[in-house]
């Protein structure tokens, strides 16, 4: 099983590597499959993969993705975004109101949740990487959230003695939770560093261990958030994708909430 985990572990590193540092339409069309796949698996939780409702919520994350690929050409005029939500609220409602009582009202908010939660956040990893020097900046995604977990887990395991969330994960400690924003922060003080000379550039490196903690703290928030969807519907994995891993949501829980971040900082900062 740990070989299984490892080697897959290994894998995927490898795959977002060369995804990442391609950028451009690689990169965006990996993400919505890779977001299709996610939502899929969080509506097959709800129950809804194989309904109209479910249908909706795909059918309106393709034209999400299909709106940031094109939004830089649309007039500024309107705000498409917002047009596009606004659709989707209006069209679940629809579907909810006139196949009544086929839905449980939880089911309808989850499609639209799902929506926002693995589509639009996942999607700012390519936001980010299209940012200026975003070839850079992206890493920061992906060392903050993978980072931050095996700091997290390697100091839990040497010192860690008090629960952070003892019903919803029993293993996390506090001492490996900061521990792993600790390690985040230092790794993205250390990556900046080989940034700045294998790349030539000059990157903050305050700036990047900020940005470091901050998103190592964020990255723990998705995880025990993914744990704790499972835990009220009484899962283990989202779904068997990825070896030794579990589903897309079992190992992008913390990306999901990483990259945000990490997009806001890096314009902020």
């Amino acid at each position: 099983m740990f070989k299984t985990r490892l080697l897959s572990g290994i894998l995927l590193v490898i795959l977002a590597l060369i995804t990442v540092i391609s950028g451009g339409t690689l990169l965006f069309g990996v993400l919505f499959l890779i977001s299709m796949i996610g939502l899929y698996e969080l509506y097959r939780v709800l129950k809804v993969e194989n309904t109209l409702a479910g249908i909706c919520g795909f059918l309106f994350s393709a034209g999400y993705y299909a709106l940031l690929y094109v939004n830089s050409m649309l007039p500024t005029t309107i705000n498409w975004m917002m047009m596009l939500f606004m659709a989707f609220m209006i069209c679940l409602m629809m579907v909810f109101v006139f196949s009544f009582p086929k839905y449980k009202g939880d089911q309808i908010f989850g499609v639209f949740f799902g929506v926002f939660y693995v589509v639009v956040m996942m999607s700012y990893i390519y936001q980010t990487r299209m940012l200026p020097q975003g070839v850079f900046s992206v890493g920061l995604v992906f060392l903050c959230a993978w980072g931050c977990d095996t700091c997290a887990y390697c100091v839990g395991m040497l010192i860690g003695k008090h629960k952070m969330a003892p019903k919803l994960s029993p293993k996390k400690s506090i001492e490996g939770g900061i521990g792993g924003i600790v390690g985040a922060g230092l790794l993205a003080m250390l990556y900046a560093l080989a940034v700045n000379h294998w790349a030539n550039v000059e990157v903050s490196i305050v700036a990047f261990g900020i940005i470091g903690v901050v998103g190592g703290a964020i990255s723990q928030i998705g995880d025990l958030a993914a744990s704790a969807i499972k835990r009220n519907y009484e899962i283990k994995d989202y779904g068997k994708l990825i070896p030794g891993h579990g589903g897309i949501l079992d190992r992008f829980d913390s990306i999901i909430f990483t990259a945000p971040i990490i997009f806001y900082l890096t314009v902020l900062m």
